[in-house]
């Protein structure tokens, strides 16, 4: 059985090479990429509200990750999508969904481990108990398991085919409101 563990934003820290393992593993991003990718994980530990936690199996090996953290002013992803949101729904949209949200930053799960609820929990997870009124995150706009799973959680599109600066690729931004829908 998988079992999740809460950690600190110090523990977290301590773990990147594990978490980068993790991540690469799920994303194949290019070799480039992964330093600048490390730093920023790095930086997200200091976020207000910084949560984390750490899927394992019972040897202890990594199966996934995910964290989250308070959405503020001055993070850039912040305010780069809900000044999207504002432009394309209006700015009391963009009210509605950042005002108070919790920003899902990272939820990743081994190729190995996939399929058998981790990501399920893992969003879960970080969403319980949280005292913020909505969640809001970022994924590939097209059908994959993970925008099943957000669909099934109560996430709905905010924005579809939205391309971040200096980027390429199609992103949904989805929200929903917290607490989240109950899954068995």
């Amino acid at each position: 059985m998988i079992e999740l563990r809460r950690v600190s934003p110090e523990e977290f820290v301590e773990s990147l090479g594990t978490v980068m393992d993790v991540y690469t593993a799920a994303m194949h991003p290019p070799s480039d990429q992964i330093a600048g990718r490390q730093s920023i994980m790095r930086n997200h530990a200091t976020f207000p509200d910084f949560a984390c936690l750490l899927a394992e199996t019972p040897a202890g090996e990594p199966a996934g990750f995910g964290y989250a953290f308070h959405g503020a002013p001055g993070q850039w992803w912040h305010d780069v999508v809900r000044r999207a949101l504002a432009e394309r729904s209006g700015p009391a949209a963009a009210d509605d969904w950042f005002s108070n949200t919790l920003e899902i930053a990272e939820i990743h799960v081994a190729p190995s481990h996939q399929g058998r609820g981790i990501g399920r929990r893992l969003v879960q997870g970080l969403c319980e108990g949280r005292p913020e009124r909505t969640a809001v995150l970022s994924t590939h706009d097209r059908p994959t398991a993970a925008r099943h799973l957000y669909r099934r959680l109560g996430f709905v599109d905010l924005m579809s085919m939205y391309v971040f600066p200096g980027g390429y690729e199609h992103y949904a931004i989805v929200g929903a409101p917290l607490p989240l829908r109950p899954l068995p």
